[in-house]
C-alpha cells in the first residue's frame, strides 16, 4: 500500500512540474558524474549505484534546509531507510546487468 501511494505522489510531483526542475537543474550541472555504467568491481559499481541516487535527490530537491529536515525524518524512520536502500538496490542492478554481472574480468 505505501509503494502504491509512493508511486502516486512521483506521478503527481511529475505532472506537476517536476520535470522543468529537472531540466533546470541539468542545464547547471555540467559535471559527468556517470560517464558511464561500466564499473571494474562491484563496489565500485555499488557507490556508484550510492551517487546517482545522492545526486538524483539533489537534482530533484536543491533546498538545503529541505534536505536536512528530511535527514531528522530519515534517522527517526527505519522503514524510510529501507526506501532509500531499495533505490540504490534498483540502480545497482542496473548497473550490475550493464557490467554482465563483472563475470568478464577487465
Amino acid at each position: 500500500m505505501k509503494k502504491a501511494l509512493m508511486a502516486l505522489l512521483l506521478l503527481t510531483l511529475l505532472g506537476s512540474g517536476l520535470t522543468q526542475i529537472v531540466y533546470a537543474a541539468e542545464q547547471k550541472d555540467t559535471e559527468d558524474y556517470m560517464p558511464s555504467l561500466i564499473t571494474k568491481t562491484p563496489l565500485e559499481g555499488r557507490m556508484l549505484a550510492i551517487k546517482i541516487i545522492r545526486k538524483t535527490i539533489g537534482t530533484i530537491q536543491q533546498d538545503p534546509e529541505i534536505k536536512q529536515a528530511v535527514r531528522k525524518k530519515y534517522e527517526d524512520d527505519p522503514q524510510l531507510l529501507m526506501y532509500a536502500a531499495e533505490l540504490v538496490a534498483i540502480e545497482f542492478k542496473t548497473i550490475a546487468i550493464a557490467n554482465n554481472y563483472w563475470r568478464e574480468v577487465r
